[in-house]
């Protein structure tokens, strides 16, 4: 089953051309997770959205923490590459990044790519999804409105 899931993310990732091996749904991801416990989930939120907001449950083996920009103010994480190499130091380890809505995770997956990663899949979606009429995010697509396991701050 594992080597399905990567098998469709890296055909997304082909037909859309992207710089990285591909993108996955979070059901996908979950499943790959559960399946591949080599495989690595990098979480690059801030500590503050995973403090605040809420973090994935998976085995703390298979989680990193590698925050892609900074709180407060947003700035530019510039110790990313140096954490991620310290986090999964091996490049040939399927990596998962996962953000709030599965933009910087793209970034995250794209940059690790050109430094050597080998494996690197976009959690489309991310842990929140988009927003719904309301303005409120987790109803509408990502890991919480899938019904992953998460728990809240």
């Amino acid at each position: 089953m594992s080597k399905m899931i990567l098998e469709q993310a890296r055909s997304l990732g082909q037909q859309q051309g992207l710089p990285y091996a591909g993108a996955m749904l979070p059901e996908a991801a979950y499943a790959l997770l559960q399946e591949d416990t080599e495989a690595v989930l990098v979480d690059v939120r801030t500590n503050a959205e995973r403090d605040w907001v809420g973090r994935v449950i998976i085995d703390e083996s298979q989680h990193r923490a590698v925050q892609w920009s900074l709180y407060p103010g947003g700035s530019p994480n510039p110790d990313f590459l140096v954490q991620l190499q310290e986090a999964v130091p091996n490049k040939n380890t399927v990596v998962v990044f996962l953000c709030r809505s599965g933009v910087r995770s793209r970034h995250a997956a794209k940059l690790a790519t050109e430094h050597g990663y080998t494996s690197c899949f976009d959690i489309l979606q991310g842990f929140e999804g988009d927003k719904d009429h309301h303005a409120h995010r987790k109803t509408i697509g990502g890991w919480c409105s899938a019904n992953l396991p998460w728990v809240g701050a």
